[in-house]
C-alpha cells in the first residue's frame, strides 16, 4: 500500500521521469511504474507528506508543508470525491479521474505548479480518459 496526498494523484498522471533530484525521481518512477503494472495496488489518501514527499531533497524550501500545496490537495480530493483516510485501489482512482476530471482542469487547479509548463499533465489526464492508464516511463 502506498500513501498519497491529493495533488500527487494528478502528478502521477503527467509524470515523465523528471523530478527534483535523482533520489526523488527514482522513488517517483518506482511508485509510478508499480501503479502502471499493478493498477489494483492499494492507495491510502493522506493529508500532508506522503511516500513521494519522503524523497524530496533537503535543499531549498520543503514545499510539502506549504499551505498552497495543502489547498491544492483539498481541491483535487474534492474534485475526485475522495476523503483523507480512504483506502482505494489505483484503478478505482483512475475511474474517479475518468468520471470527474477533464484535461482543462489542470490549468486552473494546478495554475501555480512549476511542472505545468511542460503540458504533460493534460496529456496524462487525456490518456486516463481514453483508458490507457499511466504512461510507461523509460
Amino acid at each position: 500500500m502506498f500513501k498519497l496526498r491529493g495533488h500527487h494523484l494528478f502528478c502521477l498522471l503527467g509524470y515523465r521521469g523528471m523530478g527534483y533530484s535523482p533520489e526523488y525521481t527514482e522513488n517517483m518512477t518506482r511508485l509510478h511504474q508499480e501503479l502502471r503494472r499493478e493498477p489494483n495496488t492499494i492507495i491510502q489518501i493522506v493529508e500532508g507528506p506522503d511516500h513521494l514527499c519522503l524523497k524530496y531533497p533537503n535543499s531549498g524550501e520543503y514545499h510539502c508543508q506549504n499551505s498552497v500545496i495543502y489547498e491544492r490537495d483539498a481541491v483535487i480530493l474534492k474534485k475526485l470525491n475522495l476523503k483523507i483516510g480512504q483506502v482505494k485501489s489505483w484503478d478505482s482512482i483512475e475511474t474517479s479521474i475518468q468520471k470527474y476530471v477533464t484535461p482543462s482542469d489542470i490549468e486552473t487547479i494546478c495554475d501555480t505548479c512549476s511542472w505545468r509548463a511542460y503540458g504533460v499533465c493534460e496529456e496524462g489526464v487525456q490518456e486516463i480518459l481514453e483508458g490507457k492508464g499511466l504512461r510507461e516511463v523509460r
